[in-house]
């Protein structure tokens, strides 16, 4: 082994390392890689860079625009929908047609695309004809990958397998080199789960049991304990003030889906509650039970003075955006001001009038005045974005009446916690200026630091905030289950949502994206990996594959059709398509076939122009192009390409091929056969597909060439296993995408998943030899 090929082991190495961790993006390390090959002289900087203009490339994201011509337009909902309807009732009968649809769509277009576009589709056709959507969505996965094996365009690693082919000199794959073996395999795949993959399948249903009983809603969800109903007394202290100013949410963590004795489903956050009203509410009775019994503070008369907020460490200043600031339009919390300046914002004065409340989220402005308390000499350190200066008027401010004392009583559920636990600030509104225990004052406490009986909290807040932990406590509870009736009526409804497979919002909470703001629905629950969730779910990190179970009115969940972040699982939901474009869409797509069945264009020229022709036709926008592309997988096959190279130029290639050889060759072609399978449909369950036909390739050619094999024999058994991604739901994004709405576990896949794969590898050790000889 020479000190090339031992580098190159150990960039791959490290690589599948990073890849089975998952803590980086996948493209992220296929970037990394990149640099590393370029750094180290193993590729020259062209050779790194080459991934970008590979005809492999090309033909991927233009493939994935044609793909979105061909949703956009409606064509395969249409031929869905249509099919669909002449299934019968039968769930059998359903199961094939489904199956069959998919995997001819998924032969054109992009697999995750065609289970992303048919998913609504299924669970709605399920639920109208009474079955359970996870006896349908699991096979609807599988068949988009099943359909893709059948075409060279049908998925990455059959453009992939081809275009190595072409590199190493060979003729690559034409269109439908890979149908024989990709259609038997579709067919076996259907048969298989026909006869015997059908009976393990779950019937679960996130939504149905909503309509149905009772016991059914409670098993799936346990809300014996999460819901029940609250009755405001005559003469209530929340009489008047709204859902977002009653902080029920955020003090005792309840959300109300309804008020039912005035019929309001879904109430907005300025909604105003009124005295008898009855809520229905999901959360933790015991939080407000205890919140009852023993009140969190008291109040005291004496309010603290200003001279209280200041020491010798700590001062009042007046802080404004400098003159070259780019700090304008920012919120204080987005620019993360009490890590930044290491200070409380007590009031911004604009316009000569103060503002005290809601600080955190005010965009600034260079007019703006704020009042800060904070460390000394952090503050006169602060970088050129702040102009410092002492306070010259602090009445203008107007703080004096928002300042208060509140003290911690034995028993008091805040004693032993500390300030981060406690939450005064997002439960109640309160800044915690300062903490009096005994003789001693402690200023600007951290958020680590831990209250004690007795303390005396020095805080600002404004006066009604203080009254709502009264009102609080005055509720009534009243044990009672919810119905149907009480949950939906004609205008707000209960729908399933998931994440689209181009989200922006994987990683992000809740709360950090607004979304009971920005689209007016309740998150009841969200399910997650086989688990569902329903407390905190506004700081929950939403993750792709996720189904949230929204509640709110039928016109917001039709707008929230419309956003390309969610796929809602609702037929009206759904954006409408361009049906006017549908038979241009197709005759495009004709067009682009035609050319290449009959050898006179390349394939990633033919379907440039085709994307651009959908493009420059109207069938979608630019807009909806760049959408349309899995962008993730085209920076991971572009900049994972020169691995391969690397791997050829240095023997590392030729130096695994010769380990393989050793490992079973001496069985003959067919272990060879077998062995290459087995190896790539275990690692494509925790490694990209794209990257491992990347590594796998020249592994296989080398291995060819050794034995004297046919490389196509081989290619072919590479583009096959790497494209039987059944056992994991994380081996691959169609899996990720029906895990939610089925409400798959992951031992599902794992029992579905080893069949299929055992009768992938069952056809291609049959098939392969017969279309494709091992012996040139």
């Amino acid at each position: 082994m020479t000190f090339d090929i031992g580098l190159v082991l150990a960039i791959l190495g490290v690589t599948l390392i990073l890849f089975v961790h998952g803590r980086l993006r996948m493209e992220v390390v296929g970037l990394m890689v990149l640099g590393t090959l370029a750094l180290t002289g193993l590729v020259t900087p062209s050779e790194a860079l080459s991934g970008f203009s590979n005809p492999a490339v090309v033909t991927v994201w233009a493939v994935f625009i044609l793909g979105g011509a061909l949703s956009r337009t409606g064509v395969a909902n249409i031929i869905g929908r249509q099919v669909l309807r002449l299934s019968g009732q039968g769930e059998v009968r359903l199961l094939v047609v489904i199956m069959l649809i998919t995997g001819v769509l998924s032969a054109f277009m992009n697999n995750v695309g065609v289970a992303a576009l048919l998913l609504p589709v299924v669970v709605d056709i399920a639920r109208s004809r009474g079955i359970p959507p996870s006896r349908l969505l699991m096979p609807l996965a599988y068949s988009s990958l099943l359909g893709g094996l059948t075409t060279q365009i049908g998925t990455p690693p059959n453009i992939l397998v081809s275009d190595a082919l072409r590199d190493y000199g060979l003729e690559p794959f034409k269109l439908f080199d890979f149908t024989p073996i990709g259609l038997a395999i579709l067919f076996g795949g259907i048969a298989m789960m026909v006869l015997v993959g059908r009976h393990l399948l779950p019937s679960r249903d996130l939504i149905k049991p909503l309509s149905g009983s009772q016991t059914s809603l409670n098993q799936l969800y346990g809300l014996e304990d999460q819901w029940f109903t609250v009755r405001l007394p005559q003469q209530a202290l929340l009489d008047g003030k709204t859902l977002a100013q009653s902080r029920l949410g955020a003090a005792v963590g309840l959300h109300v889906y309804a008020i039912l004795n005035r019929s309001i489903l879904a109430p907005k956050a300025e909604t105003q509650l009124q005295s008898g009203d009855q809520l229905l509410v999901q959360g933790d009775s015991q939080r407000l039970l205890d919140l009852r019994h023993q009140p969190p503070w008291q109040q005291l008369d004496q309010r603290p003075q200003l001279e209280q907020l200041t020491s010798p460490q700590v001062q009042l200043v007046q802080v404004s955006l400098s003159a070259d600031s780019g700090l304008a339009g920012q919120k204080l919390f987005e620019i993360n001001f009490r890590r930044r300046c290491g200070g409380n914002v007590l009031a911004i004065v604009r316009d000569g009038a103060p503002l005290h409340t809601d600080l955190q989220n005010v965009a600034l402005t260079p007019e703006d005045t704020l009042l800060v308390q904070g460390p000394k000499d952090q503050l006169s350190a602060l970088d050129g974005d702040f102009v410092v200066s002492e306070v010259e008027h602090l009445d203008v401010f107007g703080i004096q009446e928002d300042l208060f004392t509140l003290q911690i009583p034995a028993g008091s559920p805040l004693s032993d916690v500390t300030l981060a636990e406690a939450r005064l600030g997002d439960a109640f509104g309160l800044t915690v200026l300062g903490i009096v225990r005994g003789e001693d004052v402690y200023l600007m406490p951290e958020p680590e630091d831990r209250l004690l009986e007795n303390d005396q909290l020095l805080v600002q807040c404004k006066a009604e905030d203080l009254t709502v932990l009264a009102g609080l406590s005055e509720l009534e509870i009243d044990q009672q289950l919810p119905t149907t009736q009480m949950l939906e009526s004609e205008d707000v409804g209960l729908v399933e949502a998931v994440l689209s497979p181009r989200t922006s919002l994987a990683g992000k909470t809740l709360r950090q994206i607004h979304f009971r703001e920005k689209y007016g629905l309740n998150v009841l629950g969200i399910w997650h990996e086989g688990e569902a969730y329903r407390t905190q779910l506004r700081d929950r990190v939403l993750r792709f594959g996720d189904t949230l179970l929204l509640h709110g009115p039928r016109q917001q969940i039709n707008i929230l059709g419309e956003e390309p972040d969610f796929l809602v699982l609702a037929k009206e939901a759904q954006e409408t398509p361009r049906l006017n474009k549908a038979p241009l869409s197709v005759l495009i797509m004709a067009g682009v076939l035609l050319p290449v069945l009959m050898g006179w264009l390349p394939i990633s020229i033919a379907v440039v122009v085709g994307a651009t022709l959908m493009v420059l036709f109207g069938c979608l926008t630019m807009d909806e192009a760049y959408r349309s592309i899995e962008w993730q997988a085209v920076f991971l096959i572009a900049s994972m390409l020169p691995l391969g190279i690397a791997m050829q130029k240095t023997g590392a290639a030729n130096f695994l091929a010769e380990n393989v050889v050793g490992l079973v060759g001496g069985g003959g072609p067919l272990a060879v056969m077998a062995g290459l399978f087995l190896i790539t449909s275990l690692a494509t369950q925790i490694i990209p597909t794209a990257a491992l036909v990347v590594l796998m390739a020249p592994i296989a050619l080398n291995t060819a060439s050794a034995l004297g094999i046919s490389p196509y024999s081989l290619m072919m058994v590479v583009a096959m296993a790497a494209s039987a991604s059944f056992m994991s739901p994380v081996s691959h994004p169609a899996n990720i995408l029906v895990m939610g709405p089925g409400g798959y576990r992951f031992v599902d896949y794992t029992k579905q998943g080893f069949l299929l794969t055992l009768m992938v590898f069952i056809l291609v050790m049959i098939l392969v030899p017969v279309f494709w000889p091992l012996h040139p």
